[in-house]
């Protein structure tokens, strides 16, 4: 089953489509990495699946349901912008009045497991505005868990945020989907911290998925490299291309593209006196498997 199914779903804003037939399906205890370049309609879908906005037209279905339906309403949490949390008051005031909105009985106890989730259980007491971005980024996510929702929605909830804080919030998403069982649909543009956490990967462009893969599609897929750190780049690369077709300058380094065989690439290297000082063996990670994508699909 999945967690969300939507249908060429549309979307206009005054006479222009933000979503033009987008299909999407996100499996049930998936962490969902959702990706696109600006504009091209990641906020405008978590918007509509969330109920902010209302669609011109298509289906979505959480749980295969309809998500206006009452009954799976209450199983979604978000966060989607920002916490929507009052400056002045504390965290645990924050979360208390969340709870009141939606109804929670025994908030205490609630408020207690969500911070414990967060790892924010010691500052309770501190004013949100005195909380750090990423801080305030795990309220965040607090106040979308309160109520143990199936689903979870974060738009961008690591940008900002320096490298602890991107880590401290990967291990929480981490946590909320193997131990609680939930899942979670996730937009960033840090996709080198995306790759960390996400099973599955929707790729939009200009309001229309072009590619839904997951993890372990996308590493079977993704092209081998060798790299080679030199001291004349330019002269490595103008050697390997009378030999090899795929030859790129990632910074100091000149890759080798699609080929096994790094032996044979290195005597060849040595035998025209050109000796790395490093040599790796990798694969295309979801930054470069994303750029080539986007490149394909432009026609370039």
């Amino acid at each position: 089953m999945n967690a969300i199914e939507i249908r060429d779903l549309k979307k206009s804003f005054r006479g222009m489509y933000a979503l033009n037939g987008l299909n999407m399906n996100v499996p049930v205890g998936s962490i969902y990495g959702f990706i696109g370049e600006n504009g091209s309609g990641k906020s405008t879908t978590e918007k509509l699946i969330c109920g902010h906005l209302v669609k011109d037209s298509g289906t979505i279905k959480l749980f295969g349901k309809d998500y206006t339906d009452a009954g799976i309403r209450i199983k979604v949490g978000a966060l989607i912008e920002n916490a929507g949390c009052f400056p002045g008051s504390s965290i645990y005031t924050n979360l208390k009045m969340q709870c009141l909105n939606l109804g929670i009985k025994n908030s205490d106890e609630e408020i207690s497991r969500v911070l414990k989730i967060v790892r924010m259980e010691e500052h309770k007491e501190l004013k949100f505005k005195k909380c750090s971005l990423g801080m305030k980024q795990r309220v965040g996510v607090a106040m979308a868990l309160l109520g143990n929702p199936a689903l979870l929605i974060l738009d961008e909830p690591i940008n900002g945020l320096d490298t602890d804080g991107m880590r401290i919030m990967r291990e929480i998403l981490i946590d909320i989907t193997k131990d609680k069982n939930t899942t979670v649909l996730i937009s960033s543009h840090i996709l080198g911290e995306l790759e960390k956490i996400a099973t599955h990967y929707g790729i939009i462009r200009q309001g229309k998925m072009i590619q839904e893969i997951s993890a372990k599609e996308m590493e079977s897929r993704a092209r081998i490299f060798v790299s080679f750190k030199v001291k004349d780049a330019k002269k490595t690369m103008s050697l390997l291309k009378k030999k090899y077709k795929n030859v790129k300058k990632e910074e100091d380094f000149v890759r080798v593209y699609d080929e096994e065989d790094v032996e044979g690439i290195v005597k060849y290297l040595i035998d025209n006196d050109i000796v790395p000082s490093e040599i790796n063996k990798n694969k295309v990670g979801l930054e470069e498997y994303y750029i080539e994508l986007m490149s394909n699909k432009e026609g370039k």
